[in-house]
This record gives structure tokens, sequence and C-alpha cells, in this order.
């Protein structure tokens, strides 16, 4: 039997649960509502974490630059590098995870100004002429912030119209300051090794004489392709051979001279060994300043030799190229096969070496840009930036390797042109000149044995007065001296230097690209050097080598 009474109890009690349901679905809807607006608004009137304010951006920017500023005048005081370990550098960044919750900028930018600038090997300090890193002008760094700041991606130039036009200013006046022909084709890259891979490249399509780029390195009637350099040439040019699939056996390492030169009889010798294999020639690297002493390829013989076989001439002129601007000074001496640069076919220059810019900054030259474009050009359906005439548009992402491309070249031509020919002139004969010095002063040290001294690159080595070198022993102990006197002399931060290995000798090598440096450091970099080494001397000779009777020089 139905009791109508809890029926209406139930209907009652159903009503209530529904109404309240009713209710609640209202407030979530409402709610949800809010937050879509809310987030609606959030999106139209968006501020990023990222976001500076103008005024934040100014307070920040204003006192990092007087940081930079203050760190400018106080290298000279301030050791070249920091005598500190991995660990106590790793441990200053700690191994937290990355934070959840930002900071303030202001804030980051002090605390990444202090550890740079308390924890650097500094390339700008006066008496730093280790390997071949320049001091970079501050104009490029400034140059570098407004780069960054407009963000021009010049792979294009629809995507960056002003800042392809000044790329190919500077690479113009690039080719201008080497005699190198004005309307060549170029483009600025990251480095001595990039700019030296590109014009491999750009080689190896031209001289190949099957369709490298669609079927690869080697089909059956292909023959291997050889490159010829000399024992003295950058590790740039196994990275490439081992990259582009000739592996490095491909290489013909050609010895050298008694000046550290390419020996051309050697070459030719061995162009024609290669021929008569069935190989095929087809790229020959000249050094304008080798990374060890300096020297500079016999390049007009390379490059007779060149035209005569139908080889590619490539020039790394990484380092020394822009010597060749002193050709025609009388004030300081040159080499002069200097001038062979301009029969190239290819060459490859850095920026940030001896026009001192900061780092990054490598420029590859081709004498024909058209061959630029056949090695590296491809047209996809999504570019669509041949919307002027395409004879007079440059789009550089078909002229090397990179579609995204920073806007390097701005800071070399704010450089260029507050120094001007002339200036960069007066720079680089000024190192010139001191290395030069160098060699004369350490000439005269009865404790130090000068080897060479090629543009601005001088080589040497601390003797104890009490050993006469050449036998395999003292040759040995010296080689282990230097090194660790070398290891010293970086850690203690009073100077920095690098090394060469000449024949079997450990060398120091002193490379002057530094507008800083002066005849006070140059004078000062021998007894640094000669203290050092007694110390070292002190605490690691065998004690046989230590009977004054013996090794007398």
């Amino acid at each position: 039997m139905i009791c109508l009474r809890d029926c209406d109890s139930n209907m009652v009690s159903e009503s209530g649960r529904l109404a309240k349901a009713a209710t609640q679905t209202s407030k979530t809807i409402r709610e949800e509502v809010t937050i879509i607006m809310d987030k609606t608004h959030a999106l139209r009137y968006r501020i990023a974490p990222l976001e500076m304010s103008p005024s934040e951006f100014r307070k920040a920017g204003y006192r990092l630059v007087d940081q930079v500023a203050e760190l400018l005048c106080s290298l000279p005081e301030r050791p070249v590098a920091p005598n500190e370990s991995l660990a106590a550098l790793r441990a200053l960044l700690g191994s937290r995870s990355l934070p959840e919750l930002g900071q303030d900028a202001s804030s980051l930018l002090d605390e990444a100004a202090d550890l740079l600038f308390d924890h650097s090997v500094f390339n700008g300090h006066p008496r730093f002429m280790g390997f071949i890193t320049s001091s970079a002008a501050p104009i490029g760094a400034l140059g570098d912030l407004l780069a960054a700041a407009v963000n021009a991606n010049v792979g294009a130039s629809l995507l960056a119209p002003m800042a392809t036009q000044i790329e190919s200013q500077v690479v113009r006046w690039i080719a201008e300051l080497i005699g190198y022909p004005p309307d060549c084709g170029g483009l600025l890259v990251s480095g001595g090794n990039m700019a030296n891979c590109i014009c491999f490249l750009a080689a190896r399509k031209a001289k190949a004489d099957w369709d490298v780029r669609t079927v690869g390195m080697y089909m059956e009637t292909s023959r291997r392709l050889r490159i010829y350099t000399s024992l003295e040439t950058h590790t740039w040019v196994q990275k490439a051979a081992d990259m582009y699939g000739l592996g490095t056996e491909s290489i013909r390492w050609i010895p050298v001279d008694q000046a550290l030169r390419m020996d051309t009889s050697a070459l030719r010798a061995q162009i024609q060994a290669d021929r008569t294999e069935g190989d095929l020639p087809f790229l020959v690297v000249g050094t304008a300043g080798t990374v060890s002493t300096g020297a500079v390829d016999p390049l007009p013989e390379l490059a007779a030799i060149c035209r005569e076989y139908g080889l590619w001439f490539h020039v790394d002129g990484a380092y020394g190229a822009l010597a060749a601007m002193l050709l025609d000074r009388g004030d300081v001496e040159v080499p002069v096969d200097l001038r062979g640069i301009r029969e190239a076919d290819s060459v490859a220059v850095d920026p940030h070496k001896w026009l001192y810019a900061p780092l990054e900054a490598g420029c590859a030259l081709v004498r024909e840009s058209g061959l630029l474009r056949d090695a590296f050009s491809y047209h996809p359906t999504y570019y669509n930036f041949d919307q002027e005439d395409t004879t007079a548009s440059i789009n550089y992402y078909e002229y090397g390797p990179q579609n995204s491309r920073g806007f390097r070249a701005l800071k070399v031509w704010l450089a260029l042109r507050q120094a001007g020919r002339e200036g960069y002139e007066g720079m680089i004969s000024d190192d010139i000149q001191l290395a030069q010095e160098l060699y004369r002063v350490v000439e005269t040290q009865l404790e130090l044995q000068a080897f060479t001294q090629d543009l601005s690159i001088t080589t040497f080595r601390y003797v104890p007065p009490d050993l006469l070198p050449g036998s395999q022993e003292i040759e040995s102990y010296l080689n282990a001296l230097n090194a660790e006197l070398l290891t010293q002399l970086q850690k203690r931060g009073e100077a920095f230097l690098s090394n060469a290995v000449i024949g079997e000798t450990f060398v120091l090598r002193a490379c002057i690209v530094n507008f800083r440096t002066s005849l006070e450091d140059i004078e000062a970099l021998p007894g640094i050097v000669i203290r050092i080494g007694r110390e070292v001397d002190a605490a690691i000779r065998p004690g046989k080598q230590k009977d004054p009777e013996r090794n007398i020089r």
C-alpha cells in the first residue's frame, strides 16, 4: 500500500535537491564565465613574464652599461684568468633544478655580471696573448645589443631589409681590405671553421664531375676527391673532410720548408701522382698566417699550380689575410706572398680576429657569387622571398647552411666605420711591431730561446742557464718544463700565452691581436716567464740533471 504522505515528502525532497543542484550549476556557470572573461581580458592585455617596461629596461640597461664600462676600465688591474677549479665554478651555480617561479630581471643581471666579471678569462686584457682571440671593440658590444633588440633574421631580405644591405656592404669592405674583388660573393658566419667549410663545399660542388648534391659522394663511376694542404693547416680541414663525406684520408698533407711554408715541389709531385692513380685532385688550401707560427704559404705559386691543374685555390686567411692591407705601407714589413690572396677562388677571414669584433664573426668570400648559390640554394614552397627583382635581392639562406641567421654584420660595420681603413692599418701594424719587439727582447735574455717570428706571432721557450739543449734527454725535459711553465703562467693570471709545437719542440707562443697591448706589456712578459720558469724548474727537474757540472751552456 502506497502512503500519499510519504509520496508528498519524497516529492518535496526531490524538488529541493533539484533546486539546490540548479543553484550550484548556476554558480558554476557564473564562475566559469568569469574565468573565461578574465582569461579573455588577460589575453587582450597580455603581459608576459619576460616583458620589461620601458622604465625597467632603462634602469637595468643603464646599470649594466655602467658595470661594463667599469670592467673595461679595470681590466689592466685584474688577473687575465681566474685560478679556479671546475668544481668551484660549478658550486657557484649550484645543482638545483630550474626554479618554478621567475626572478627580477635587474637582480639577475647583477648576478650574471658578478659571475662573469669575477670568473672569466679576459681576452681583452692587455696581457692576453694566447691563441688568436682579439680584444673586442666596445662599439661592437653596443652593436650586439642593438642587433639583439631589433632581432633581424638575416636569412632573407624580406625579413631583414636593412640588415641584409649592411651585411652586403661589410662583405664588400672586407674584400677591399685584403685586395680581393669587391664584387665577390660572401656572407658572415660564426668563425673561421665555418667560413672555411662553406668555401670547401663551394669547391666540392664546382669541381666534382658528377652531381654530388643529388647522389652524394661516391658512385661506381666517381673518382676519389683529393685535398692538398700543409702540415701546418688548422684542423678545420679535417672537420670538413669528415662532415662532408670525403673522409680524412682524402687529405694529402704536404710537407713544409724550414720557414714552415708549404713545399710547392712536394705539392706538384703529389698532384701528379694522384692523377696517375685515377683520383680527382680538386682543392688546394693555402694558409695566410698559420695558427702555430703565423707563417704565410707561397700563395702566388700555389695559385699558379691550381691554374695549371684546374684546381680550386682556397686561402685560409682567418688570421692573417687582413695583414694584406699593409702591403703598400712602409712602416712595417709583411710577407709579399699575401698578394696571392687576390688570385684565390675563395678566402676565409675572421673579423673577430684582426678586425677586433666581439665573438662570433667569420666571413666566407667566393670569387663568383653564383657558385655559393650552386652549393647551398634550395627553394621550398614555404619560402616566398623573391618578391622583387631576383637579380638584385640577396637572400643569405642561399649562400650558406643557415636559414635563420643573426645580425653578425652590425658590430663589424660599426667598428669599420669608427676606425676607418687608416685606423685598422695602424692597429694591425702596432700588433706586428710589438710581436717583433718581443722577439728582439727574448733574444737578449740568457734564459729564453727565440724560435720564430711571423706576422704578430712570436714563439720562444724557457731554458735554464745550466742546461745545454740538443740531447734527447734534455729536449724531453725542456718540453715538460715549458708545458708546466705555461700551465702555471695561465693559472696565475699575470699574462696569458698559448703554445706551439715546432718539429718536436714545445714552445711558448705569444699572438698579439689586441689593441690594448702596449710596449710596457711586452717588456714585462720576459721577466714574468723567467721568474715562473725558475720556480717550475726548481720544483720538477730530475735530480740527475741538477748537477751543475753537466750540460752547461
